[in-house]
């Protein structure tokens, strides 16, 4: 277990792969794999997911936590490259995911709440048919240079 959070690895959702969806990873980085989220109203909102059990970044090696960083900024330049947005947003939490986990949110000109945070704006959530899915991984993927 984890002296942070006393989460046992082995339930959790990251770990056992039930979190998130495998058909949603857009490609996997060094320290991490980064997916497309599952709410697409903000377009391009994507989840980097560290590819081992931690809770917090202070259990993460200086090295490692480096690299992490610079694998959270070539996720950023991806999506700037991809969408264009007029912001990205970062968010680390954990709260209902206890694994160090990165969203990473483009915030386009259209956005219906330019300042408020994601989480604070009410919506419904949109869920994109396969074939768009897949498409917007592409476009993403495209400009993620590893």
């Amino acid at each position: 277990m984890t002296r942070a959070s006393g989460v046992d690895p082995a339930v959790c959702r990251a770990c056992s792969g039930r979190w998130p969806d495998a058909a949603d990873r857009i490609a996997a980085l060094g320290e991490s794999a980064v997916y497309l989220h599952d709410d697409q109203f903000f377009a391009g909102w994507s989840v980097l997911v560290l590819r081992r059990h931690a809770t917090e970044l202070f259990e993460l090696a200086p090295d490692e936590r480096a690299r992490l960083m610079d694998e959270v900024s070539d996720v950023a330049r991806a999506l700037q490259l991809a969408f264009n947005p007029r912001k990205l947003n970062y968010a680390l939490f954990g709260n209902l995911v206890p694994h160090v986990h990165w969203h990473v949110i483009p915030r386009l000109g259209s956005d219906p709440a330019p300042l408020e945070s994601v989480f604070a704006v009410s919506h419904e959530p949109v869920r994109l048919a396969e074939s768009e899915r897949s498409d917007r991984i592409a476009r993403i993927r495209r400009h993620l240079v590893r």
